[in-house]
């Protein structure tokens, strides 16, 4: 990891709440949940760089790290599946060409919100920057209906994974931890008790006064 790198895995939190990203990425805070926990174990086999398997014309690598010089980003891929392609690269001790195709691993169900693409998304990217190919698209494996969504890499998705990673590093460079801005997703957060999304919570000076003539203040 070069200085001044991005986490890839950063990219999720930061579409999810920009506040729970600077307090893990910048702040370096962590706190286990169920949902965490359960999502640790759910990875440890993707995880396995040692677990490399040859299916015919297919190739699966998991644990693969990757990054990219452009964007100052690095991480690991939980699955990258290349399958043997006239289209496809070269791959050092391999014969043939290989179409490189990511699949990420999430725990749970297909989300609201685009993060687990975007995340997906700047894996792509960065497989694209290091063999020199293009990678269209990829899959979102997801735990709870235990079946492969596909995503394509669109123009409008790579925009929006490059405009998310230039406001991180601005972030990064000022030292500027976002404030609350609390949704229904906080009650899920393993960081809640961290975060303290209540407390922190902007109050206007009409509320303040009120509660304070209330408390007998004036």
């Amino acid at each position: 990891m070069e200085e001044n790198d991005l986490l890839l895995s950063g990219i999720q939190h930061f579409a999810f709440c920009r506040r729970q990203w600077a307090l893990i990425h910048m702040e370096q805070l962590w706190a286990e949940n169920v949902w965490t926990a359960d999502g640790h174990f759910f990875h440890q086999r993707t995880h396995d760089e040692t677990l490399t398997e040859l299916r015919g014309n297919l190739l699966i690598t998991r644990g693969l790290r990757v990054r990219s010089n452009r964007l100052k980003v690095t991480g690991v891929c939980d699955v990258v599946e290349f399958h043997a392609s006239p289209d496809g690269v070269p791959l050092a001790g391999r014969q043939g060409l290989w179409q490189p195709y990511p699949v990420e691993y999430k725990r749970g169900a297909p989300k609201e919100h685009d993060a687990d693409e975007l995340q997906l998304c700047c894996q792509a990217m960065c497989l694209e920057e290091m063999l020199a190919c293009s990678v269209p698209e990829g899959s979102l494996y997801y735990g709870e209906p235990r079946r492969r969504v596909k995503v394509i890499f669109s123009h409008e998705l790579r925009a929006k994974v490059e405009d998310m990673l230039s406001a991180m590093h601005q972030h990064l460079q000022r030292g500027h931890i976002p404030n609350v801005r609390p949704h229904k997703g906080c009650r899920a957060c393993s960081l809640q008790e961290l975060c303290l999304p209540k407390l922190n919570k902007p109050i206007s000076v009409y509320d303040y006064l009120n509660a304070y003539m209330e408390e007998g203040g004036l």
